[in-house]
């Protein structure tokens, strides 16, 4: 049968078995722990039943609705495209020359 000399001196034996085993092995480790972190995950999302009441698919369309309605009440057609500050400029001090330009344009 096998010696146990000769299966020290196979490099095969001596470090392809030990590796072959630990990648598979910690595939399966790792596996394990992310499905403890997915259920935990899962369990987080769950809502209270009192929030869950507030959720529902009728109401988000009345909340829409109310949107829709102030939106329609705006004037939509007069506005002005005012540029932001740049990083290197003072946002204040660009936003009061901003503010007077259109003033004294007014």
């Amino acid at each position: 049968m096998f010696n146990l000399k000769t299966l020290q001196k196979n490099k095969t034996a001596r470090y392809g078995i030990p590796m072959l085993l630990l990648v598979v092995g910690g595939s399966f480790g790792l596996r394990e722990f992310a499905q403890i972190r997915y259920d935990a995950q899962k369990i987080r999302r769950k809502l209270d039943p009192s929030l869950e009441a507030k959720v529902n698919s009728q109401k988000q369309s009345g909340v829409l609705e109310e949107e829709y309605e102030k939106l329609k009440d705006l004037n939509l057609d007069n506005w002005k495209n005012i540029r932001g500050p740049r990083p290197w400029e003072d946002s204040r001090s660009y936003q009061e020359q901003q503010r007077s330009e259109l003033s004294n344009k007014d």
